[in-house]
């Protein structure tokens, strides 16, 4: 679904990497999870995938497409939600989500049914009238989402998704997540809070001045610092050596 190979990221003409030679890859059917501190290089791997920034050295592979060599091609097979979510203001959320449906192609049945399910899920049947501007973080959050979801995405990408997100709508959003794997899509997302990933994620990579310290399952990320340890111990043990 999803392979990255030696990616690099450099800023100030090659004097600062923020990204440095990246190996890992997204199964189908997998929630992989991306953590590291803050700096760390997360977004900008994030924006490289999504194609948002152009790599400095290495590939991006999504369903055995180039990002770089075939962009829109590429695109049209991934969602992406950022951790400030980037909607227009002006617009009624209505108008967005028709906007975002169109630009992908969605059937107007298909629409309509995708639409009135995840507006019912996330609580924004009521709002989906007003303007966007008259949003709330959060509800900004879950507008971005929805029109993340409405073209049925082979891979989910969430940077930090649950901020901003009540209980209910964060709970339901895991909900999607592990929906859409059983469907055989992916899920990659970055997140600061270490207990749902490790509730949620089938494979982690941890991320720390640019370089991939570990990656695994929870077991394999144990085997490396302690059997009985949560990964929040792992991840602090890891990332303060």
């Amino acid at each position: 679904m999803l392979k990255v190979n030696n990616l690099s990221k450099t800023y100030s003409k090659g004097n600062t990497k923020a990204v440095d030679n990246l190996n890992f890859s997204v199964k189908k059917g997998e929630i992989f999870g991306f953590l590291g501190p803050n700096g760390a290089g997360k977004t900008t791997t994030i924006k490289m995938i999504v194609g948002l920034l152009k790599p400095t050295n290495g590939k991006v592979i999504i369903n055995n497409i180039d990002n770089q060599k075939n962009v829109l091609q590429a695109k049209r097979h991934i969602s992406y939600v950022p951790d400030k979510p980037e909607v227009f203001d002006k617009l009624k959320g209505i108008s967005y989500l028709n906007f975002i449906a169109d630009v992908y192609g969605v059937k107007q049945e298909d629409k309509r049914k995708r639409m009135e399910y995840y507006l019912e899920l996330f609580s924004m049947k009521d709002a989906v009238n007003d303007v966007i501007s008259s949003y709330s973080h959060g509800m900004k959050q879950k507008i971005a989402l929805i029109g993340a979801l409405l073209h049925e995405p082979d891979l989910f990408i969430l940077d930090e998704p649950m901020v901003g997100l009540d209980p209910k709508s964060s709970y339901n959003l895991k909900e999607v997540m592990r929906s859409r794997c059983e469907k055989g899509k992916s899920v990659f997302f970055s997140t600061h809070v270490l207990e749902v990933a490790e509730k949620l994620c089938d494979r982690i990579a941890i991320i720390n001045k640019g370089k991939i310290i570990a990656q695994g399952t929870m077991e394999e990320l144990r085997a490396l610092e302690g059997e009985e340890n949560s990964l929040e111990k792992i991840f602090l043990e890891l990332t303060e050596k």
